[in-house]
């Protein structure tokens, strides 16, 4: 269990914090983090030096890290985290020399892995660890040329949130230790490779060199290798993919650089240099990764008309909520996605005016709605407790969405000007630092509560109470208060839907009439829906989902062809996860979901197949 007074900052602390330089990892005051085995109290990271040659043969990484430490406790030994890494060798450097180092590796813990102990002679300020990933690392996923858009050549890629760098890398791997990095990556000769970091968009014939100057937590550290090419979006945006989907992608998110003018007028400079995005797999397991430099982006939200492209925005916005200033620990989530959901309807707001950012808001409180309705009220606090339990576990929108309304209403206690002021002061004073929820209230009751007279206590109910205080904002949109009246029409049977005016309708509007259906609908209507608007085909990922869904409840068979075809070529969890839900809760659909879920499950990342396992077994 944490304690609140272990996660507290003092002013003075806090101030002296503020003074370092921006760039460099803050000295701020240690957090205990459950889901570490490391003590940066004693030894901290500062720098990795990284060399590794991928074998899509094996499935393996192989190479070495170096890292340089800052040792506040001379007498204490470095203690990383580790899963599943075979560690070869340890050496130490003192002066020019470097000597072999002992080192231990604790017991398999099931959340954390193992410990890496090692003992560090007195004048040791650098290590390297010679190791091998494992080929079941569930931070890596090895991917086939058939399970790739081009079918000619593998893919990998990592993804290292929430506790998954430690996979592929030995490292503290907690999100309060912030370092800069430089990578050598070798590959065939092929394929390109690109990190979170200074990427050049050249081949280089199989040897990628990459610099990460700012400091980062080791969730962030990324790397994608596969037949990659590049398009420009502007000057200081673009995108990676592969040849088959890069024109496609580059259209939809072309307005990348409007997002980063409108948060930068907003909420102050951009600083991390390029934004790019590289477009992954469909197997990839999230909508995105806000990965610094360059964000991994699910090909599911390439709808062709832009409908999606919150997600970027949401990936973008992390730029200032989460990369810049980070959670101290996973108890702190909602302080990075929280702020960054906020921020994104900011952006779709600034960019495509109020009726869309109101329509993706309501959209937003239904899946709160959702979760609030299926977690145990213990998870639905913002500030959760995790204790030893895994983070990727406890994965659901309460941070999001609830941290978003959390500020929404603070926005209403202060207005819009007073609280991106307050915003943009608070991303200033704390850039490039890791911190708690408790560090985040004392400065928002000096930098605006006192201010305005607003409780602290009012407040705390938001962080620390589950569900919703009873004052707490309900979004509204009149394009659905209209989607909503036709809909009603066509279920009382007095319009036919071939004369509900779906036209200019967008992605939103048809979520909404998909999404507040009645449970049960008549096969009739089913039918009538789905020829009249072609739903069972749908080429747009989201408007599927909703549609598979509501044929599962209702057993709708004409469905069930591109149901089982959907399992199989996507792995996003969003999508995925609530359909195998849905097909559980029947005999028929368990035998349906069991079936598929044997073919599909090869495809999937180990996050989507671990929680998969928990949910149809696994086969």
């Amino acid at each position: 269990m944490i304690r609140r007074f272990l996660l507290c900052l003092s002013p003075l602390l806090l101030l002296a914090a503020c003074d370092q330089a921006p760039d460099a990892p803050a000295a701020a005051a240690p957090i205990h983090d459950p889901q570490s085995f490391s003590d940066p109290a004693a030894v901290r990271i500062t720098h990795l030096d990284l060399e590794l040659t991928v074998n899509f043969d094996a499935r393996v990484l192989s190479g070495h890290a170096d890292l340089s430490l800052n040792r506040v406790n001379p007498a204490a030994p470095l203690v990383l985290d580790t899963r599943a890494l075979a560690i070869e060798q340890v050496e130490g450097k003192t002066a020019d020399d470097w000597q072999l180092l002992d080192f231990t590796l604790g017991e398999e813990d099931p959340v954390m892995g193992r410990a890496l102990t090692i003992p560090l002679p007195a004048g040791v300020d650098q290590v390297r660890i010679h190791y091998r990933t494992s080929p079941q690392a569930s931070g890596l996923q090895w991917l086939s040329a058939a399970q790739t858009a081009g079918k000619q050549h593998p893919f990998l890629f990592t993804q290292s949130e929430a506790i998954h760098a430690r996979s592929w890398v030995p490292l503290q791997d907690t999100p309060q230790v912030r370092f800069t990095y430089t990578a050598t990556i070798h590959t065939p000769p092929e394929l390109k490779a690109v990190m979170s970091a200074e990427n050049d968009p050249a081949d280089h014939d199989g040897t990628y060199t990459f610099a990460m100057p700012q400091a980062i937590p080791s969730y962030l550290m990324a790397l994608g290798v596969g037949d990659l090419q590049f398009a420009s979006m502007s000057e200081r945006t673009g995108v990676y993919a592969e040849p088959a989907v890069l024109k496609a992608a580059a259209w939809e998110f072309a307005d990348t650089e409007q997002m980063m003018e409108t948060v930068e007028q907003l909420y102050g400079p951009y600083r991390w240099g390029r934004y790019d995005l590289l477009i992954l797999p469909p197997s990839f397991p999230f909508g995105g990764m806000e990965n610094p430099r360059l964000s991994f982006i699910t090909p599911t939200v390439i709808a062709g008309d832009k409908s999606l492209v919150s997600l970027i925005a949401h990936e973008l916005a992390h730029s200032w909520s989460g990369n810049l200033v980070t959670n101290g620990t996973w108890r702190d989530l909602w302080l990075n996605e929280g702020f960054t959901t906020y921020l994104t309807y900011r952006i779709m707001e600034a960019l495509y005016g109020p009726e869309r950012d109101a329509m993706e808001r309501v959209l937003g409180f239904q899946t709160l709605q959702d979760d609030f309705a299926n977690l145990p009220p213990a998870d639905t606090v913002l500030a959760i407790k995790l204790g030893g339990r895994d983070p990727d576990a406890v994965f659901s929108d309460v941070p999001y969405e609830k941290g978003a309304l959390f500020l929404t209403w603070l926005e209403q206690q202060v207005g819009r000007e007073a609280f991106d002021e307050f915003l943009h002061g608070y991303f200033a004073h704390f850039s490039f630092q890791s911190i708690s929820t408790e560090q985040f209230l004392a400065y928002l009751q000096t930098h605006l509560l006192d201010d305005y007279d607003i409780p602290l206590a009012t407040v705390e109910a938001w962080i620390y109470e589950p569900g919703l205080p009873e004052n707490h904002p309900v979004p509204q949109s009149d394009a659905f208060t209209k989607v909503a009246g036709v809909q009603q029409s066509w279920l009382n049977g007095d319009t036919p839907a071939a004369d509900i005016p779906t036209a200019d309708w967008t992605t939103h509007e048809w979520l909404y009439f998909l999404n507040t259906l009645p449970a049960q609908l008549s096969a009739a209507q089913l039918q009538e829906l789905d020829s009249t608007f072609k739903l069972t085909q749908s080429g747009n990922a989201e408007i599927a989902h909703a549609w598979l869904l509501i044929a599962i409840h209702n057993h709708y068979q004409p469905a069930y062809d591109r149901l089982e075809d959907y399992l199989i070529r996507i792995g996003r969890r969003k999508l995925i996860v609530p359909l195998y839900v849905a097909l559980m809760q029947t005999d028929d659909g368990k035998a349906f979901a069991r079936r598929v879920y044997a073919k599909a499950r090869p495809g999937y990342h180990p996050l989507a197949q671990g929680t998969l396992d928990r949910i149809v077994g696994k086969p």
